[in-house]
């Protein structure tokens, strides 16, 4: 007799098959909802963090402040009135802009967050890096090497992001590329033109940059390196040094484009005390734009009353020491001439070592220190600072000489430097 075989299945295994059916429709479901909860964490792990960063700028400037009345503001109110600002914000960028309305109503100078996405983030540090190691700049820079991809070039970023170019630094791909002060930087490859985000992973590769130079539109391709910001202002001080001919006279002429350290006042001796300079007629010495830093003393390089030596070792090695220049100068000033170059200006207008051309400086003139704050850098006025028992914050130092330059049009021209080589010159 023949055994039948059943073939349905048994319940058991029925209602297994029934399950792992079930299982399967829903893992979609349950995948989906894993993440859209991983990204509302993420989400919501970044707010936190951007408040936390809010948070610790406010606390910062009322316990760091240089005025512990604030100018006077109720800065607990300010902190309301923004912190819903700050909780909507949507990045980095969006939160920094935020903090700057926030501090802007201090209407104080050197008082400025700064993200990576800007050069000076990485300029400050920089300059500050001293202070900043007690302050996580490991954190922020693992070995403590500080750079950020760039062409050499500083820029001033309108309220509708336009990107003008104020500086072109020597020997940078910027000036080797053509770039001139007055141009708006408006794309980088064809996408809209980012201060750093736009050279990001092309170093050493060619960027072709859309401008517009005098209203016409053009195209310039520039190479970016790995800059480091302090040994960039150093180079650029170096490269800047030259010869003018100029009826009849050769005049002299350096860009410090950074004065926060005292190896540029050592280097600009340097070049002083070697040719061609220290065979000038005169020296014109441009501290337009660019950071501050500068102590009263630098102006003893043009004290007539002090001797100048001369120190060489046993192997022929010789440098100057305690340089002087006792020829005729001019000092170089615009808008952009801020903090310890406004002290400069000051001493060598009113104790009239040469003529002061161009236009008013800035009137930034509060000391500051750095902080690392969230994922950027919050710049902080800490010290009231007075001239001669005079405040120049918010004044400035008016030229001898004014020669007004529109940035715009700096492509043309340098009318600044034009006046100072016909005054040297005797034109």
């Amino acid at each position: 007799m023949k055994k039948v075989i059943n073939s349905a299945p048994s319940r058991r295994h029925f209602l297994r098959l029934t399950s792992m059916a079930a299982a399967s429709a829903l893992a979609p479901t349950v995948l989906c909802a894993e993440q859209r909860e991983a990204g509302e964490s993420a989400a919501s792990q970044a707010v936190s963090a951007r408040i936390a960063t809010f948070e610790e700028v406010w606390r910062t400037v009322r316990d760091r402040f240089y005025d512990p009345d604030l100018h006077g503001l109720d800065w607990s109110e300010v902190r309301e009135r923004y912190m819903p600002d700050a909780t909507e914000a949507s990045s980095e960028e969006a939160l920094a802009s935020v903090v700057n309305n926030m501090l802007s109503e201090l209407h104080a100078s050197h008082t400025r967050y700064y993200t990576p996405h800007e050069p000076e983030y990485y300029q400050l540090c920089g300059i500050f890096a001293g202070a900043l190691r007690r302050r996580g700049l490991e954190r922020a820079f693992p070995g403590g090497r500080i750079s950020y991809p760039g062409i050499g070039v500083l820029l001033r970023v309108g309220m509708q992001g336009r990107s003008m170019i104020t500086g072109v630094i020597e020997g940078t791909p910027a000036q080797q590329a053509g770039l001139l002060a007055g141009d708006e930087i408006v794309l980088a490859d064809g996408a809209p033109f980012q201060p750093v985000q736009s050279f990001r992973g092309k170093v050493g590769k060619e960027v072709v940059l859309g401008l517009r130079r005098s209203g016409a539109f053009m195209q310039l391709p520039v190479t970016p390196l790995d800059i480091e910001p302090n040994q960039m202002f150093l180079d650029g001080l170096k490269a800047s040094a030259r010869i003018i001919r100029a009826n009849g006279r050769s005049i002299g002429y350096v860009h410090v484009w950074c004065y926060a350290g005292s190896v540029y006042q050592r280097t600009l001796e340097h070049l002083l005390s070697q040719s061609p300079l220290n065979d000038a007629d005169a020296l014109i010495w441009d501290l337009r734009d660019g950071w501050g830093g500068a102590i009263p003393e630098y102006l003893d390089l043009f004290n007539t009353r002090a001797p100048t030596m001369q120190v060489t070792d046993r192997n022929g090695a010789s440098e100057f020491e305690n340089v002087k220049w006792r020829k005729p100068v001019a000092m170089l000033v615009n808008g952009g001439t801020r903090s310890g170059k406004e002290i400069l200006a000051y001493g060598f207008k009113k104790y009239r070592l040469g003529e002061v051309i161009g236009s008013r400086t800035e009137g930034a003139v509060l000391a500051a220190t750095a902080f690392l704050i969230g994922g950027g850098l919050l710049l902080l006025a800490v010290e009231d600072v007075r001239v001669d028992g005079e405040r120049l914050e918010g004044v400035g130092v008016a030229p001898t000489i004014e020669v007004q330059a529109d940035p715009a049009s700096v492509s043309l021209g340098d009318p600044q430097l034009d006046r100072a080589i016909a005054v040297l010159s005797g034109a």
